[in-house]
């Protein structure tokens, strides 16, 4: 359910890293709670980003949430792609629903793997 190349975020984001960059996004427990996605506000490329903090918003039919970062460093490349297409985000939360790109500026710490993450998804129920 939950790709084990991937490391976790217990806010329910996922982080793929590989070497000194980390394609962020949410997980599909976290698409599937929030509902169909409406509107998808990330940050520009540039910004600075801080483990823990807020990267941005995700709207929904449901609800409005905050994103936040897994990772911390500058954002590289954002995924144009959800400008027009936010409902990605829901068919493709591991592939074509990405957030943003980041360059790492150090590494994560306290990051879950795919099975750690998998019992606190089931917990959140």
């Amino acid at each position: 359910m939950y790709p084990a190349a991937l490391k976790y975020a217990s806010s329910h984001e996922w982080a793929d890293i590989k070497g000194d960059t980390a394609t962020v996004g949410i997980t599909s427990f976290a698409q599937e709670q929030l509902g169909d996605i409406t509107f998808v506000d990330l940050p520009s490329v540039g910004a600075t980003l801080t483990q823990g903090s807020e990267l941005g918003s995700i709207e929904s039919v449901k609800a409005a949430s905050e994103l936040y970062s897994p990772v911390t460093g500058e954002v590289i490349e954002v995924n144009a792609a959800l400008e027009s297409k936010p409902e990605l985000v829901n068919q493709e939360p591991f592939k074509g629903g990405w957030l943003v790109k980041v360059k790492l500026s150090e590494t994560p710490k306290g990051l879950l793997d795919a099975a750690a993450y998998a019992k606190i998804a089931v917990s959140s129920h």
